[in-house]
């Protein structure tokens, strides 16, 4: 085919199902057939001719790279179309919708992490007699406002000062130094975990001309609050390139940037390499304020016993999922996939442990063959996943509620613009990477047809080709994400009018 398109094209228009069972009164079977099937139109059937094949529509966007999709009639489970469905495609950010299905079974929808301040020795006339300790349990959506709150119930409970020393626990959870080795290391999306979190394990960066310099901030940035920290340092380096250099020194998290690309000023949020300080720092300043002085955080692997005293639940679970798919965040699905993993099994000591047993469980509780994910976001470069695979996950969890967490996804008119009053209503979640895009997610058509789909569109030939420090925004990469989309939009409308009428 033209347009450097490697698919093996195939239109396939089946019945078939994703297990040997029996729905609604019609059989089923394991699979697509060896042979394809095509709707024979007639009578009211007719118009369906003019819709455009899938073949026409990626080929209409000069779509580079392959294109994935399976799409399926839930109330049947009948297989309707699929084109390249057993290839294994980078999902991204389309695997936490695996998560999430992984946390809802093994945490449950109402559980809330919990974040906890103790004493050690006791506390006598308001003074902590031994250490003051802030201990992590998992919450991924803990913020400045938070720790805040945080440090006003301290006050409240009656502490004034500490006699020994603060510390920190964060090993509730892996501590790692990012999600994905392979990015650069200044994007926000990939960040430090550990058991404890704070504003999505990221400081904001703000600089300021001043005369022929610039001054700069490092904050624990909220609305209500801007704390400096002092775990990260930002200087600034006569030169054009390269715009960030990070290096681990002395225990903090040291950046330089190129003066050459400030301009007369900006902010943005880099990730946080050592979370755990990064929440001690910030908490220290609001200690403070409250007339409660602690020393600097010191990091510790062991919990010694203590005396609780001030405690801090996150929202239920169930909405945390919902933020997550909403927007895209990529450490809670790695936060709530590892504290997922560790309530089936136990403590793992890496993404990689903690995807597997997400791949084993898949496997046995989604009817998925082969999934091949090595984390919990969809982040890393290795994850593999078929659009039938992610189909047939999707159909089978129907009925758990997903649907209402996930995201509407907004259908455009000719020009792009924002259409609310579409009759086709998607809910679905999206991934992107650079020369990858995936939707997966259930349509509902005008005639009230409930349908579930996969597509998955990846140019693995041009993405080889970026390098580590071009792969915030490689050439290319966003004109073709626009086709990728184009297309995505395209075969979902051709499936409402061909399949929902």
């Amino acid at each position: 085919m033209s347009n450097g398109l490697s698919r093996r094209i195939s239109r396939r228009y089946f019945l078939g199902s994703v297990g040997a069972s029996t729905v609604m009164g019609s059989q089923v079977f394991a699979g697509p057939p060896t042979a394809s099937l095509r709707p024979v139109l007639r009578g009211e059937d007719f118009y369906k001719r003019a819709v455009r094949s899938a073949e026409e529509i990626i080929r209409s966007e000069k779509l580079s790279g392959q294109v994935a999709f399976a799409v399926a009639d839930v109330r049947t489970g009948r297989w309707l179309e699929c084109e390249n469905e057993r290839e294994g495609t980078p999902p991204a950010s389309v695997t936490k919708a695996i998560t999430a299905l992984y946390a809802l079974d093994a945490l449950g929808a109402d559980h809330r992490f919990t974040t906890r301040l103790c004493a050690t020795g006791g506390i006598v006339n308001g003074e902590v007699q031994g250490d003051l300790i802030l201990i992590g349990g998992g919450d991924p959506t803990l913020d400045t406002d938070g720790l805040a709150d945080m440090a006003a119930e301290l006050k409240v409970k009656g502490v004034r000062s500490v006699k020994g020393d603060f510390k920190v626990y964060e090993a509730s959870l892996p501590v790692l130094r990012q999600i994905d080795p392979e990015q650069p290391d200044h994007v926000g999306y990939n960040p430090g975990v550990s058991g404890i979190a704070l504003n999505y394990n990221r400081v904001h960066f703000e600089w300021k001309r001043a005369g022929g310099d610039y001054t700069v901030t490092m904050q624990g940035r909220t609305e209500k609050y801007r704390p400096s920290v002092m775990m990260a340092a930002m200087q600034v380096k006569d030169r054009k390139v390269p715009i960030y250099t990070y290096e681990d020194l002395a225990g903090r998290d040291n950046w330089t940037v190129a003066k050459g690309a400030l301009g007369n000023g900006g902010a943005r949020w880099l990730p946080v390499r050592k979370p755990g300080l990064y929440v001690g720092d910030v908490f220290a300043t609001l200690a403070g304020s409250q007339g409660i002085r602690l020393g600097r955080p010191q990091m510790i692997t062991e919990l010694p016993t203590g005396t609780l005293v001030v405690t801090r639940k996150s929202g239920d679970l169930r909405g945390i999922l919902r933020d997550m798919l909403k927007f895209s965040t990529n450490l809670t699905a790695e936060m709530v996939g590892l504290a997922a993993t560790q309530k089936r099994i136990g403590a793992v000591g890496s993404l990689r442990a903690s995807a597997a047993e997400m791949n084993r469980w898949a496997i046995a509780s989604l009817d998925m063959v082969a999934p091949k994910l090595v984390d919990h976001s969809g982040l890393g470069d290795d994850s593999m996943v078929s659009a039938l695979d992610m189909a047939r996950a999707l159909l089978k969890m129907r009925d758990t509620g997903l649907r209402p967490i996930l995201k509407q996804f907004v259908m455009r008119d000719e020009k792009g613009r924002p259409n609310d009053n579409h009759p086709i209503i998607v809910n679905a979640k999206t991934g992107t990477l650079n020369f990858v895009s995936g939707l997966a997610g259930y349509v509902t058509a005008k005639d009230g047809t409930e349908l579930v789909f996969a597509i998955f569109a990846a140019d693995e030939a041009k993405r080889i080709k970026i390098s580590r420090a071009d792969r915030e925004r490689p050439p290319g990469a966003r004109s073709w994400n626009g086709r990728a989309k184009r297309v995505q939009q395209a075969l979902i409308e051709r499936w409402g009018v061909m399949y929902g009428g």
